[in-house]
């Protein structure tokens, strides 16, 4: 997003490295870094030209599908302007798996004892 008056950006950016499955036009998605990310948008590596105003779905973790258009492209990286705005906090949570329900003295790593018992 540019503020017309002034040809800046008016959201605030996350400087991140996250990677996301990109497609597009459609085509066979490739797997790229995202150098920041936010609410309206993200920046790229690209690793080939992409024509400004070319359609992306891009998947990342916490996000899920996003879709948007390319804003420009230069020195191997692009620019994505989302369609719909993100949180970008989503991006940075991580998905822990499901608990262990095991006791404790038969998960790995564990050590359990008895007190009053002095390891040597």
């Amino acid at each position: 997003m540019t503020d017309e008056n002034s040809g800046q950006r008016q959201d605030k950016r996350d400087s991140l490295f996250l990677s996301a499955n990109v497609s597009v036009d459609g085509a066979a998605a490739f797997t790229t870094r995202v150098r920041n990310l936010s609410p309206g948008g993200m920046m790229i590596d690209a690793p080939k030209e992409i024509a400004p105003g070319t359609s992306v779905v891009a998947e990342m973790r916490g996000l899920g599908e996003v879709k948007g258009r390319v804003a420009w492209h230069s020195q191997g990286r692009a620019g994505v302007a989302f369609d719909t705005e993100v949180d970008p906090r989503e991006a940075r949570t991580t998905t822990a798996g499901p608990k262990s329900t095991l006791p404790d003295y038969l998960k790995t790593g564990t050590q359990s004892r008895r007190t009053g018992l002095a390891i040597r």
